[in-house]
Parts: structure tokens; C-alpha cells; sequence
């Protein structure tokens, strides 16, 4: 098994990661370039600095990455409020992803903690 897969946080960006996929499937051909492939790539890069992370060595890099997902949580945060706002999210969408999104900010902000006190 891969180490960042006992992680609980990357479990929890992985799934964000895949809803903001299939919400984003739908959204208009010319946001494309702009905000789908925005939101994916924030989606993203939370999971995959989580196990880029977990497979280098120390605690010091590990919490670096940590830090990194946790950044990218917050601009998806942003822009799932964004694409509500602009009525590209339905209601229920955008709920289900702010929902995962904050799951997942609590427990890599926990993990990131845990990490960087050893």
C-alpha cells in the first residue's frame, strides 16, 4: 500500500477531488480553460501534494506539503463559492463541496499539526 493512503486527509481530498470532477463535467464548454480547469487543479493538488509528501523523507518536507494542500483548500474554497455566485454550481453541488471541503481542511490542518509537532 502507498504511505499517503493510511492518511485520513488524503482520503478526504481524494473524494473532493473526484466530486469537483463530476460537478465540473457539466459546466459550460468555454470555462473549460478558466474555471473547470481551475477547480480541478485545486482539487488536485490538495490529494497529490499529500502524497507527494508522504513519500519523502522527514517530518519537515512532510509538513511543508501539508502546508501546500492546505493553501490549495483554501483557493478552492474560494472558487466553489465563486461558481455559486456566478450560477455555474447548483445549490446542492456547491453544498456537498463546501461540505467535503471543510471535512478535508479539518483533517489536514489536524495531520499538518500533528506533523510539524512531532
Amino acid at each position: 500500500m502507498s504511505p499517503y493512503r493510511r492518511f485520513d486527509a488524503w482520503k478526504r481530498c481524494h473524494e473532493l477531488a473526484v466530486a469537483v470532477y463530476k460537478v465540473t463535467k457539466d459546466f459550460p464548454r468555454d470555462e473549460r480553460f478558466g474555471l473547470t480547469s481551475q477547480l480541478r487543479r485545486g482539487a488536485l493538488s490538495a490529494s497529490t501534494n499529500i502524497a507527494e509528501g508522504a513519500c519523502k523523507r522527514g517530518r519537515r518536507e512532510f509538513a511543508r506539503y501539508l502546508d501546500i494542500a492546505i493553501g490549495s483548500l483554501g483557493e478552492l474554497s474560494y472558487l466553489i463559492e465563486f461558481t455559486k455566485e456566478v450560477q455555474l454550481l447548483r445549490s446542492d453541488d456547491w453544498k456537498q463541496l463546501n461540505e467535503m471541503r471543510e471535512r478535508a481542511s479539518i483533517v489536514t490542518w489536524r495531520l499538518y499539526r500533528k506533523v510539524r509537532n512531532g
